[in-house]
């Protein structure tokens, strides 16, 4: 569900789950908590580029086999917290908790073709847990429109409003100058310059992480999101919709 390539310093993990368009199942969230973990242990990898296979970056949660709140949270922290920077590779489509695992790298850049949504609105829940990492990261009136309405956006309005670092017309010229500028940097001054810049996301996970999970727990379980993810399954409008 993880393959793992190595090339000059840089470890390419990709999310390689085309049965369900990467969603964050628990066995999906498992493997890449382990790919991660070899990445830091490795002396031989400056930094991690994560990607994906298909046109779906991420589609989320796994509706049917979800990781629970706690893995998903601490895969997120441990993006954050990896001593080496870990680097977005996106061209296509962005949903709901794979936003979460935007949110905990440290550089995204997307082509021109890819699209975001927040659809947790539109199930009956919240963006409680990816809202960790985003919230201290993302413009707040962007935040406020994307998380209420759930409508698309594209990558410039990604790039916008700081869930992206970049959009590209080429994602992968985008990236090469980002890379070549990781190859050169030395180990220790990129993890210690990566604390400077994680202390803010680092404290949301800190203060509000626990909240965050039974917040997520306990809507998952209620009646409008039962409703909501059965019409989702099922392919039609929820009973609230106007």
């Amino acid at each position: 569900m993880v393959t793992t390539a190595h090339e000059r310093g840089i470890a390419t993990l990709t999310l390689d789950s085309p049965a369900n368009r990467n969603a964050l199942s628990a066995r999906l969230v498992g493997t890449l908590r382990d790919a991660l973990t070899a990445c830091a242990e490795d002396p031989s990898v400056r930094a991690v580029v994560l990607t994906h296979t298909g046109t779906t970056f991420s589609a989320g949660a796994d509706l049917k086999a979800p990781a629970s709140p706690y893995t998903f949270v601490a895969l997120m922290r441990q993006i954050v917290e990896l001593p080496k920077p870990v680097v977005a590779r996106v061209s296509g489509h962005v949903r709901a908790g794979g936003l979460g695992l935007l949110g905990a790298c440290d550089i995204a850049i997307a082509d021109r073709t890819s699209d975001f949504a927040f659809t947790e609105v539109r199930i009956g829940v919240a963006p409680a847990v990816i809202a960790l990492p985003l919230l201290p990261r993302v413009e707040p009136r962007a935040a406020a429109r994307y998380f209420l309405t759930g409508e698309l956006f594209d990558a410039g309005r990604a790039a916008d409003a700081g869930l992206i670092t970049e959009a590209a017309d080429d994602v992968d010229a985008a990236l090469a100058p980002v890379l070549e500028g990781l190859r050169g940097a030395s180990p220790q001054g990129l993890a210690e310059s990566k604390k400077l810049l994680t202390v803010g996301v680092l404290d949301a996970f800190d203060r509000y992480a626990e909240d965050a999970v039974q917040r997520s727990a306990s809507l998952f379980v209620s009646a409008e999101a039962r409703e909501g993810i059965t019409a989702f399954l099922e392919r039609r409008d929820a009973s609230w919709v106007l």
